[in-house]
């Protein structure tokens, strides 16, 4: 193994060592203040009661935050998406990923 091949592994287990919480890009008490108008769906600690919504406690956090700008963009189809997109536009970027912070933080349990 050469230097620069030496340099590249250490860089990757240096990322490794990041704390998962401090590379959250939303601000989790913002996100839960936000989401008081998501748990009419997907309920209060993020378990849905109603089989057709999905739970999002313990979702992970990039991918919310993609469901929700591709909801936003109109690039989602089907199922609830026109109610998705209705609540997604009116979301900024900011809120998007508060709430994508706020739900990956709950556990995927409810807390049970």
């Amino acid at each position: 193994m050469n230097l620069k091949h030496l340099a590249v592994a250490g860089l990757f287990a240096a990322g490794a060592m990041v704390p998962v919480a401090s590379m959250a890009a939303g601000d989790i008490e913002a996100g839960k203040a936000k989401a008081a108008v998501c748990a009419a769906c997907h309920g209060q600690n993020g378990i849905s009661q109603v089989p057709i919504y999905p739970n999002l406690a313990g979702q992970k956090e990039q991918y919310l935050v993609a469901a929700l700008k591709a909801y936003k963009a109109g690039q989602r189809q089907g199922g609830q998406a026109p109610v998705m997109q209705g609540q997604a536009t009116a979301l900024s970027d900011a809120d998007i990923a508060n709430l994508a912070a706020y739900y990956a933080s709950l556990p995927a349990d409810g807390g049970k």
